[in-house]
């Protein structure tokens, strides 16, 4: 059982934010502010949605990506996280199972997911 203070908080902070619905397999851009001595910037990581996991505030997704000479890159990200900008949804993948590690060990062309067509 958890504090009710901190549940509240938790909402609170839940509800600032505005987070498109996005699952396992969708294409997502997230705009990341990155701090460079006293300058911010930010820097927008590109790549398919492989996971997410918890509750709350402490909710976070894997996002991987396909970097420089074939290698894949992936980064965690809490959702609600002050760092995070914007999380835009450019594609929805039709996938079957809530967590892609396999694509882990899949390049090329086996590595894509088709695309959801909505009627």
């Amino acid at each position: 059982m958890r504090n009710r203070y901190i549940e509240s908080f938790e909402r609170a902070q839940i509800e600032a934010k505005n987070i498109p619905a996005f699952r396992a397999g969708d294409t997502l851009r997230v705009a990341v502010r990155i701090k460079e001595g006293n300058k911010e910037r930010v820097q927008n990581y590109e790549g398919i949605c492989i996971s997410i996991r918890g509750e709350g505030t402490g909710r976070t997704f894997n996002v991987r990506k396909v970097g420089a000479n074939n290698i894949g890159v992936e980064r965690i990200f809490p959702i609600y996280s002050n760092s995070i900008e914007s999380i835009e949804v450019l594609r929805r993948g039709r996938v079957r199972r809530a967590k892609l590690f396999y694509l882990r060990e899949l390049k090329g062309k086996a590595a894509r997911i088709k695309e959801l067509r909505r009627k």
